[in-house]
């Protein structure tokens, strides 16, 4: 896999921890063969959860339609960036400028 793929959401509270923790099994399973999810981490009211992926664009509309379908209510931010890169390339939403993984 050529790429990492971002997914980050807004979180403070153990049950916004609980339904991300959910939400990553569900990307697990809905993503097939286009993504693999490594994990993910939790720290500073942010919760990322990282997929190595080959079709970063691909790849986050799959993951985009489970967000979606799993009615997850945290504003979700999306970057991805080449695996031994640090210039991330903005996905999600189509406005944000920045973004960084602390």
């Amino acid at each position: 896999m050529d790429y990492q793929l971002v997914l980050q959401f807004v979180a403070s509270s153990m049950a916004d921890f609980d339904r991300l923790v959910s939400l990553e099994t569900k990307l697990m399973e809905g993503l097939g063969e286009s993504g693999i999810v490594d994990g993910h981490d939790f720290e500073s009211g942010t919760f990322n959860i990282f997929v190595l992926t080959n079709e970063p664009t691909t790849t986050f509309k799959q993951a985009q339609d489970v967000v979606l379908r799993e009615g997850i209510p945290n504003e979700m931010r999306s970057a991805y960036r080449e695996l031994d890169g640090e210039n991330y390339v903005i996905l999600w939403p189509s406005g944000l400028t920045e973004f960084s993984v602390v």
